[in-house]
């Protein structure tokens, strides 16, 4: 191999590795920023607590009615809200009566 040729080599492996470094570069900046937006937007949830009441039970209360009313914020749908209710209140069915008292949950920050 000749000395020129010698040289032409190393600019190319020079010019492979000058162009491999800038397309690196360019990938670790656009997935890296994809992931920090992911990150942020994850971060940007404020976690609600759970917290516990007992409520008195009125004419005309339905469990149903509860369910509607401290389910918001919760994750639960009205009818998964209700099986929660039944469950922590040791209910078999959806007879409730005035004046018991009843264990809800509710969320907030």
């Amino acid at each position: 191999m000749t000395r020129r040729q010698r040289i032409q080599a190393k600019r190319r492996l020079r010019n492979l590795t000058i162009i491999l470094l800038m397309i690196l570069a360019f990938c670790s900046g656009f997935f890296g920023h994809t992931l920090l937006s992911a990150y942020a937007k994850e971060k940007s949830v404020r976690p609600r607590n759970r917290y516990y009441t007992s409520v008195q039970l009125r004419q005309g209360d339905s469990l149903w009615e509860i369910a509607r009313k401290y389910s918001e914020g919760s994750g639960y749908s009205v009818d998964e809200y209700v099986e929660e209710l039944k469950r922590m209140n040791g209910l078999k069915g959806e007879a409730i009566h005035s004046g018991e008292y009843l264990t809800v949950v509710y969320f907030a920050e």
